[in-house]
């Protein structure tokens, strides 16, 4: 089974994101802080991070950074805020592989992260 990590301190957002994903057939986890999602990310393994690059303590380029130490491979897609047009890029410098900005569009969502991790068996 395909893995997502959803990493966002707001609740209703890990909520609806999660819900999505689980219908989808992934298996899903939740981080509401850095701290909280690299330690996912060493125990689990997920095939991709839904990362909000605004979290509280530990940000969004940061945690980036500290996931492609623990795994270089990982997927990663950035969720920001309109306009944070530098943090998008140095993001994607750091391995993110696309971004969404917030309020997103959940079937682009779900299409980006199906194209990205297929569930189906011939991966």
């Amino acid at each position: 089974m395909r893995k997502i990590l959803i990493v966002d301190d707001q609740y209703g957002i890990r909520i609806l994101l999660n819900e999505v994903f689980h219908k989808e057939g992934y298996q899903t986890f939740q981080a509401a802080s850095g701290y909280e999602a690299l330690e996912i990310v060493e125990k689990h393994s997920p095939d991709l991070v839904l990362l909000d690059m605004k979290i509280p303590g530990m940000d969004g380029i940061e945690i980036l950074k500290r996931l492609k130490v623990i795994n270089n491979d990982i997927l990663v897609i950035i969720m920001t805020a309109y306009g944070e047009l530098d943090m998008i890029q140095e993001a994607k410098d750091l391995g993110a592989i696309t971004h969404f900005a917030k309020p997103f569009d959940i079937d682009e969502i779900r299409n980006s992260v199906k194209e990205y991790i297929p569930l189906s068996s011939n991966q």
